[in-house]
């Protein structure tokens, strides 16, 4: 990954902070236990790290980020908790530098689809789990969101998220894709299921969409589409507009869908 496409600005941090083990990785949690050791590939914000760590206690967890930044916000978030069994390491996970055999579990949410290989991160991944482990991942399919009322500037805000974070090299619809590179990735006992996120309250479609009318002229993704021409600052103004529409329509309905993954290894 040489891009992150959405970047690290509050308008995403805000989102990836809402998340938890819980609301994101309820597929995982039959599969932990005190005890059980974790690699967290692509940590992030740290919210699901540390409801991960909780689940395993005493046994340490491993919080992965590609950078030192952006692993300094997990380190925040595990501080802030005073989560005790939380380890830290920059790593990127297509080439880990850790023993063969090292963990228990290896968890990755929201991360295959930004990788140029994501079934090499799958091998290193099964790599570095012992057996009789789990190797899971969950990861959205951009091209299944699913939105009502109809509006026009969303259909115009997903091709061109699409379109930038295939241009970073990365797969959007990596949801419907995780099985087939579990498999490609020498997998054999592999179960796959699927579950979503959805915003239709007011107050769930306020902040959805209302982050997103904020995101998508503030963010790393607007810096993009101006500086590749894909889309002016206009059109991005038009784009959050179509948000703040979709945001006050009262039968409004919004489903993020995603694929899992659960490897046994």
């Amino acid at each position: 990954m040489t891009t992150y496409t959405h970047g690290h600005h509050e308008t995403v941090l805000v989102s990836h902070r809402w998340r938890t083990a819980a609301n994101s990785a309820a597929y995982l949690l039959p599969h932990l236990r005190p005890g059980r050791t974790v690699l967290d590939v692509g940590c992030g914000p740290g919210t699901i790290t540390a409801d991960l760590a909780d689940a395993v206690a005493p046994a340490r967890l491993t919080a992965l980020e590609l950078t030192e930044d952006a692993l300094g916000l997990a380190r925040a978030e595990i501080a802030a908790r005073g989560t005790a069994n939380v380890d830290f390491l920059v790593a990127d996970v297509q080439a880990l530098d850790l023993p063969d055999d090292s963990f228990d579990v290896v968890h990755a949410h929201q991360v295959l689809q930004h990788l140029a290989d994501p079934v090499g991160a799958l091998r290193e991944m099964g790599r570095v789990c012992r057996p009789g482990g789990v190797v899971a991942a969950r990861d959205g399919d951009y091209a299944a969101f699913t939105w009502w009322p109809v509006v026009p500037a969303l259909d115009e805000w997903l091709a061109l998220y699409r379109r930038i974070a295939r241009d970073n090299g990365g797969e959007p619809d990596a949801g419907r894709r995780l099985h087939s590179w579990a498999r490609a990735a020498g997998f054999t006992d592999v179960t796959a299921t699927a579950s979503v996120w959805c915003y239709a309250s007011p107050e769930e479609r306020a902040w959805w969409g209302g982050m997103w009318a904020e995101r998508v002229v503030q963010s790393s993704l607007a810096g993009q589409a101006v500086a590749k021409g894909y889309a002016t600052e206009a059109d991005l103004r038009r784009m959050a507009d179509g948000w703040r529409e979709w945001v006050a329509a009262e039968d409004g309905w919004f489903v993020v869908p995603h694929g899992e993954i659960i490897c046994h290894v």
